[in-house]
Formats: C-alpha cells, structure tokens, sequence
C-alpha cells in the first residue's frame, strides 16, 4: 500500500559494479534516474590509489556529465587489526583527499578484520583506538565516516556496531545500514537492529540478501526487510542517499560486480520497493 506523503531520496550507486570505465559507470547510472555516484574504483583501480592526475580525470569527467559523488567508498578498515594504527589513518587521508577532489562529504569504512581463531572481544580495544583515530582525522578534514557493517569485522551485528559509534562519540561516524550483511551474519535487520541504529543512521545501501545460503538477491526479494526498512525510514523523515550495491554477478573481498544488465535488474527491484513505500528518487 502506498502512503499518501511522498519524500525524494538522492539515488546513487557503486560505479564499478556496471564497469570499470566510470564513463560506461555514469552512462548506465544516468539512464537509470540517477543523480550520484559512489566512488570505489575507476579504470580498475581503488580509490585510496588513483593518482593525483586520474582523480583530476574523474572530477573533470564528473563535471561534464553532471554527475555528483555521493560517497568514496574506501576499503579503510578492510585489513587485520593488527596492522598499526597509522597503516589506515595514512590511508584515510588519501580517502579525504578524494572527498576534496570530487566534492563528496562521506566515506565508508570498515571496522577491522581478525583471525578466525581470535575471540572478537578481546580486539574491541583495538578497534575503538582505530576508529578513533580515524575519527580524528574525520573530524579535522570537516568529513563524515559511514561505518558499514560487514561479516568478518568487528562491527558486524546491530550491538556492536552501536558500541563502535558510542564509545568513539564523534559527529564524523556515523551508520551505514547494509541489510544484506545483516542478513549474511544471521540477523533480523529491521527486528533486531533498526531500533537501535536508526539515531546514527546517515547512509543506506541497497542491496537483499538470504538467510537460507546468504546469496545476494534484488532489494525486496530477500530476507532483508528492504521494504519495512524504506517505509520506517520514510516515516522517520530521512531525506539522504540510497546507494545501490547489488553485488548480483559476484563479491569478493574489496566489493562486488554486476554488470549493466543485472545493475538495472536491481535498480528496477528497488524502484517497485520504493513505489509501494512512497519514496521517490532522484
């Protein structure tokens, strides 16, 4: 049933899950509706580590097809916990570099891998001393960081993503809601963690995933409860990005591909879960 207010959401998606070539990213993202882009990579190369001239190349790129940057989606915190803390601040100031070069104020980041053998919470100490100084660097380049929660990280279900934004207590960490990687965890999204997460809520990512085997479907085909997140959301009067990340054709370890046939199966999934929540997007 669709509701009788309609609000715009900004809609935005990873580039690099269409192609490589962020002229074929921006081309397929446009006929799609959108506005924005997020920024992982470019011509195959992650964002932390394109040169200063391929940035250039991009934001001019950008400019000439009217395409604005919703986010940088780094790979910071994607790396052992044991690595010292300096490793991803270094990192993190390349990422803020990118924000000023293409006009974005968000970066997504990662609360930190650990060893399979290792009890996740005898690194929470570890974590916090990173994020916050992560935090710190943040906060000095005037930059928001999205924590997205992810398997195999510290910050992977509802309760500790809470404890990471709470116990840094920054204005530049905020929430990135990924309900398929809830879902691939073995969470509830909406049951067991919108309650708790929705005060820090600054970013959403589309993309479903389900319980049964964890494979990623289209946004409201799975167990992500997509839709009752949209409306909640909408109720809520959130008014930013919804950035599509289907991962439909493949994932691994620094993110996923589609491809532009299965990126528009997923951009059509997510315009009948917004239809019938009264969301529009632009």
């Amino acid at each position: 049933m669709v509701s009788s207010t309609q609000v715009t959401w900004q809609l935005s998606g990873f580039g690099d899950e269409i192609d490589d070539d962020p002229a074929v990213q921006i081309a397929v993202l446009q006929a799609l509706g959108a506005n924005h882009i997020e920024v992982r990579s470019a011509w195959g190369t992650n964002i932390v580590d394109l040169s200063d001239e391929q940035l250039q190349s991009l934001a001019t790129l950008l400019a000439e097809k009217g395409m604005k940057v919703s986010a940088i989606a780094s790979p910071i915190g994607k790396v052992d916990v044991t690595l010292p803390v300096r490793h991803e601040v270094e990192r993190l100031r390349r990422a803020v570099n990118a924000t000023t070069v293409l006009g974005a104020k968000y970066i997504r980041i990662f609360s930190f891998y650990y060893g399979g053998s290792v009890q996740v919470e005898s690194i929470r100490d570890d974590v916090m001393e990173r994020m916050r100084a992560l935090a710190d660097v943040a906060e000095e380049a005037g930059v928001i960081l999205l924590h997205e929660n992810e398997k195999d990280i510290f910050g992977d279900v509802p309760d500790r993503v809470l404890d990471i934004i709470q116990t840094v207590n920054s204005p530049a960490l905020k929430v990135a809601w990924d309900a398929a990687n809830f879902v691939q965890v073995g969470v509830k999204p909406f049951d067991e963690g919108y309650a708790k997460l929705r005060p820090h809520l600054e970013y959403l990512q589309v993309k479903d995933a389900l319980f049964e085997n964890g494979h990623v479907v289209p946004a409201g085909e799975g167990d992500g409860d997509v839709l009752r997140t949209v409306e909640a959301l909408k109720d809520d009067g959130y008014e930013g990005f919804a950035s599509l990340e289907p991962h439909l054709a493949g994932a691994h370890g620094l993110g996923g591909f589609s491809g532009p046939t299965a990126f528009g199966i997923a951009a059509r999934a997510f315009a009948k879960v917004t239809a019938e929540a009264g969301v529009q997007t632009a």
